[in-house]
């Protein structure tokens, strides 16, 4: 099948909401049988997903999610600050939300969230040689933080009590693709 038969062209695009750190924007598309069709897209600055390591631990935090509205249980994360570096915004967002500082940051990999409707791209960082500082959360964020077992994180991944798809990303793919190498 070639290109020309997946591809939707952009007829018309118009803002609905302006926000920080996110825009939503209504794009009207032609399909490939000549359909219109509305898409809503939410543009988003990027993130960063870190996957601290300390001894035989991962340090993940738990925080309520509004949109859930549950606590999930996470790898520390959070949105690109305008003109941030995506290893400067890991570097402070593990510090903020969990109070350590990474001797050593390492990018591994990135991914579309949910390109469905979302153009946010996550890059994931590991952090190793940590040393202890203070959290530093911002006064909208409320984290307990919970370093687990990798055993256990893989058996909440597969007993669904981890939920959050940056976090099962990030733990399954260091655990098929970076382990294996270190």
């Amino acid at each position: 099948m070639g290109d020309e038969l997946l591809i939707e062209d952009l007829v018309h695009s118009s803002n609905i909401l302006l926000d920080k750190p996110f825009n939503v924007r209504k794009d009207t598309m032609k399909l490939p049988n000549g359909k219109l069709i509305n898409r809503h897209v939410i543009e988003h600055p990027g993130a960063v997903a870190i996957i601290p390591i300390i001894s035989d631990m991962i340090i993940l935090v738990r925080q309520f999610r509004q949109a859930t509205g549950k606590i999930l249980l996470e790898l520390p994360a959070g949105t690109l600050k305008k003109g941030e570096e995506p290893a400067e915004c890991a570097a402070r967002e593990l510090e903020e939300e969990t109070g350590y500082k990474a001797g050593n940051l390492r990018r591994l990999f990135q991914c579309y969230l949910a390109p469905g409707y979302s153009t946010e791209i996550i890059q994931f960082y590991l952090a190793t040689n940590l040393k202890k500082t203070r959290s530093k959360p911002e006064a909208d964020e409320f984290i307990e933080v919970k370093p687990t077992t990798k055993k256990k994180i893989l058996q909440m991944i597969a007993s669904n009590e981890i939920e959050d798809a940056k976090t099962i990303c990030g733990i399954l793919t260091l655990e098929h693709f970076y382990l294996e190498q270190e």
